[in-house]
């Protein structure tokens, strides 16, 4: 029994160092990782611009087979975007059940620019199933508390992604803008159609 008791000892032991090794493999490769996009700017904002594309997409497919209403929050002066859903109390919250579509902030020297203007959009009765949302794609001002800073909700996200299959068209550019870089400033776009996937562009000289 002793000698049993040892060898259950010794394979739990071998597990652990496996655990340990692969933990320690992942934080060297996200080391690397950060390491190649920091010493090459081009390549780090291509990647952004990828793995927003990617989560676009994936929200949309999130919305169509969950049948709920999402949007994507661009805040240009922090730098952040997000996607939320529409609650039953008709108020944009975050996507806590994913924590993919989580908020996520930019490193330094890059900057969101957002275009909706001048881009077709079909005005469906399909499109406003809900009345929350108005012809001018804004929330309905119908139940909007004011009261102190602190309890200010955030604005209702610009581009909407909905349970039909349907979105917001847009053109959001990431940009990298480094001061007193002998490099000039430039940028990668997607592109967003009525309808997924995105369409991205670059990389651009501004």
């Amino acid at each position: 029994m002793q000698i049993q008791s040892a060898h259950h000892t010794q394979r739990g032991f071998t597990l652990l160092e496996i655990i340990l090794v692969v933990a320690l493999m992942g934080l060297v490769v996200s080391v690397v990782s950060f390491n190649v996009f920091d010493s090459d700017p081009e390549q780090g904002v291509e990647e952004e611009t990828r793995r927003l594309q990617v989560l676009f997409d994936m929200a949309s497919d999130y919305a169509v087979l969950n049948q709920k209403q999402l949007g994507l929050r661009i805040d240009d002066k922090n730098v952040t975007y997000e996607f939320v859903e529409l609650d039953e109390q008709q108020e944009w919250q975050p996507i806590e059940s994913q924590a993919i579509f989580e908020l996520k902030e930019l490193p330094e020297f890059y900057e969101l620019e957002l275009s909706l203007d001048n881009l077709p959009w079909q005005t469906d009765d399909s499109l406003f199933d809900t009345e929350v949302f108005d012809e001018q794609l804004s929330v309905s001002d119908e139940g909007v508390e004011i009261g102190n800073e602190e309890d200010v909700k955030p604005p209702p996200p610009q581009i909407l992604i909905l349970s039909s299959g349907e979105n917001t068209p847009f053109e959001l550019k990431i940009i990298y803008d480094e001061p007193f870089s002998q490099k000039p400033a430039f940028y990668f776009s997607l592109l967003g159609e009525e309808v997924p996937p995105l369409k991205r562009e670059g990389p651009e000289v501004l």
